[in-house]
């Protein structure tokens, strides 16, 4: 069995722990034995080289995995102390809980206004008055509300990428999360508008739990407080190398493989 360097130390509680998970599409496994502790209020990448499962991995946590044939999860994934994967588990309240932003901007082919009430709207809230105030709300969180408040019934395809992609982040605000998926959600921007998701992650940070999958350790390195390393073991199969709080990875990685990724020697 390979080594797995795991420094969990944190002054937060723990808001998601996954325990001994694997995960199969079909006969293909893409996780072994993934276990490690995310903490609440608190930022952590998963990082790695490609095709290694931090996306499959990001995945597990709202249940988007259930969306491909075959798929099978074992092991334990717990939210609030509460499993994820129990028969009785709902997945849409879960995704109510756990909102997601996808490496490009998928903005809804509808108004601005509409882009963010949907979501809203599917869990029961009607009254117009109540909408206004989460829209609001959203998009200011967003840092969008000052830009497109005088333009709510444009099309949201009519925003430039950047404000597409914080367009996203209000759409899934909208909804109450908890916690904060991101997968690559900077990779199709520009740097300045890679800058303005970055300040925004470290001010919603101090209201949400945030997960995120970069290929750049820059990024990483600036705006999370944990870092997973991940890789493909000697089976092929995506595992868990190393976790611990970033500062700690970046200075002084426990795996060789970690720091000769984090140094651009491999991946």
């Amino acid at each position: 069995m390979e080594d797995i360097f795991f420094q969990s130390s944190c002054d937060s509680p723990v808001k998601i722990k996954t325990n001994a998970v694997n995960l199969f599409y079909g006969g293909f496994q893409a996780l072994k034995d993934i276990t490690f502790d995310i903490f609440d209020r608190k930022i952590t990448a998963i990082i790695g080289p490609s095709g290694c499962g931090k996306s499959s991995l990001l995945r597990l946590f709202n249940r988007m995995n259930d969306l491909v044939p075959g798929v099978c999860v074992q092991g334990t994934v717990l939210l609030d102390g509460i499993s994820v994967y129990d028969k009785g588990a709902d997945a849409t309240e879960l995704r109510k809980k756990v909102g997601m932003v996808f490496q490009k901007p998928n903005v809804f082919p509808m108004s601005i206004y509409d882009n963010i009430v949907i979501g809203p709207k599917s869990h029961g809230v009607k009254k117009k008055g109540e909408l206004a105030e989460i829209l609001e709300k959203s998009l200011s969180q967003a840092a969008l509300w000052d830009e497109v408040k005088d333009s709510l019934k444009k099309p949201g395809l009519s925003l430039s990428p950047g404000q597409q992609q914080r367009l996203c982040i209000a759409r899934a605000l909208a909804i109450m999360p908890d916690v904060i998926l991101m997968d690559e959600s900077c990779s199709a921007l520009d740097p300045e508008s890679t800058m303005k998701i970055e300040d925004l992650m470290l001010e919603l940070v101090k209201k949400y739990t945030i997960l995120i999958v970069t290929h750049s350790m820059e990024q990483a390195a600036r705006i999370s407080d944990m870092s997973a390393f991940m890789m493909i073991g000697s089976d092929r199969v995506g595992t868990l190398v190393e976790y611990a709080p970033t500062t700690e990875m970046f200075s002084n990685p426990k795996d060789p493989r970690t720091e000769n990724y984090i140094t651009g020697r491999f991946g």
